[in-house]
């Protein structure tokens, strides 16, 4: 997503955009349900106090599926937008944006294209329509495109160096062959030159239906002007959209441990297996669970085990990725080659120690604690909580989630943390990807430079 909109006047926006808009915890937000008189719906968290509106959208699903051969065609899609639409071409919708201090930007994921908008309330209208025509009527000029394809190409080719992209491009490959999570949503070398104008404008064509459209939005407006609003910039776009529904996938290449030589000091290791989706009744006891394992920073099992006892890394960790049509749990770091067996052997003893003995009673609680505690921290400007608001509201948790995130939390129990983490956690299941001169280790596969 691009911020480079975001220049300010007399330093007074930056302030007012990144203000602490709302101190009270998340169980004292008063949510609503806006319908516009179009019938397009939002989620809204109202609040005068500061003259900032932060705008939140998706279109699920929408450049997920990149057409064979133009791969990277959504993501180029999301950096072209704001180069020029309407009457503006690209110069001068820049200036816009500048001159009134907007933030606009847009992202394609893997599972949906979205948006954002901030603005001050004085600037809401014209805000308002310089998304409209962002979305509607984009220029995709030639030598905008030239511009916005050659640093994509650029950021490319330096991410090729970089083992820690070498090791996730190789893993999410592995995991998702055949499928859109496998590939990379940026395109390749070879297929973004292949991308016309005419292949955005089909793109955005056939991709921004508002049947896919979820909405949030904090901060100075009511829920009748919102109504006003987001017909004003979604009420034009198709009814429905076209784009092709993301297939469900199982991951793939479990138990494989692949190995990609490259003449490094230190060996990047990443590791994963199937995980549980936002969804899962399980989804809470496994963030309890992942928080201890490696999820925690400095408080993790991993980081006290390969770190702080063994000085085998720097930075260890876990995390779970919950993605609308698949679900990962993961583990990664880096160390010296020449103990990069030793590392990789305690990150899986830990992996099965969690899965055999679960929590003790002082890590649930602590676990419990930082997770209730620090979750108003995410709440901390207008634009987050939007953003939050979009999330929830995708994920189909309900209104009234921020009221009880907490409950679900607290009623993790040791026997649900042990029964998650033995479904979860196995390491003889662990696609490992290892990308240096690792030591120590035995690979069931090496893929050379350039494969």
């Amino acid at each position: 997503m691009s911020v480079r909109h975001f220049s300010l006047r007399t330093g007074v926006a930056a302030f007012l955009f990144t203000v602490v808009a709302f101190v009270l915890p998340a169980q004292a937000m008063d949510i609503k349900r806006v319908v516009s008189p179009g019938g397009i719906e939002a989620w809204l968290v109202e609040d005068h106090k500061v003259p900032v509106l932060a705008l939140e959208w998706t279109f699920d699903g929408a450049g997920g599926i990149d057409p064979k051969g133009k791969e990277g065609l959504a993501n180029l899609a999301s950096t072209m937008l704001d180069e020029g639409a309407g009457p503006y071409d690209s110069q001068a919708f820049q200036a816009r944006l500048q001159d009134k201090a907007i933030a606009l930007g847009f992202d394609a994921g893997r599972d949906g294209f979205s948006g954002s908008l901030r603005t001050l309330t004085e600037n809401r209208d014209e805000a308002l329509d310089l998304t409209r025509l962002a979305l509607t009527e984009p220029h995709f000029a030639p030598d905008a495109l030239d511009r916005m394809r050659g640093s994509i190409m650029a950021s490319l080719r330096r991410d090729l160096a970089d083992p820690n992209y070498v090791a996730r491009r190789q893993f999410y490959a592995t995991a998702f062959p055949d499928h859109p999570y496998g590939g990379e949503m940026r395109g390749t070398l070879e297929t973004l030159p292949t991308i016309t104008p005419d292949d955005l404008r089909r793109f955005v064509k056939g991709q921004f239906g508002r049947d896919r459209l979820v909405v949030a939005a904090a901060g100075d407006i009511t829920p009748e002007e919102l109504g006003k609003a987001l017909d004003r910039v979604f009420g034009t776009l198709p009814a429905k959209s076209e784009a092709p529904g993301i297939p469900d996938v199982t991951m793939a290449g479990t138990g494989e441990t692949i190995l990609l030589p490259r003449p490094t000091a230190q060996t990047v290791m990443l590791m994963g297996q199937p995980g549980v989706k936002r969804d899962d009744p399980d989804w809470y006891a496994a963030t309890v669970m992942n928080y201890v394992l490696g999820g925690g920073g400095f408080g993790s099992r991993l980081m006290e085990e390969v770190r702080e006892k063994r000085g085998l890394s720097y930075g260890v960790y876990s995390y779970l990725i919950p993605m609308d049509h698949a679900a990962v749990v993961m583990a990664g770091g880096s160390t010296v080659n020449a103990k990069a067996g030793q590392a990789l052997d305690i990150i899986r003893q830990e992996w099965a120690r969690m899965a055999k003995d679960g929590l003790t009673d002082q890590e649930l609680a602590d676990a419990k604690t930082y997770l209730t505690g620090s979750f108003p921290l995410q709440l901390g400007s207008t634009q987050a909580i939007a953003r939050v608001l979009l999330q929830v509201k995708r994920d189909n948790l309900g209104i009234d989630y921020l009221n009880e995130r907490d409950r679900y939390i607290n009623a993790v129990t040791q026997e649900d943390i042990k029964r998650v983490a033995q479904r979860l956690l196995d390491p003889s299941k662990l696609l490992t990807v290892l990308v240096g001169k690792p030591e120590g280790v035995t690979s069931t596969r090496t893929v050379e430079a350039g494969n």
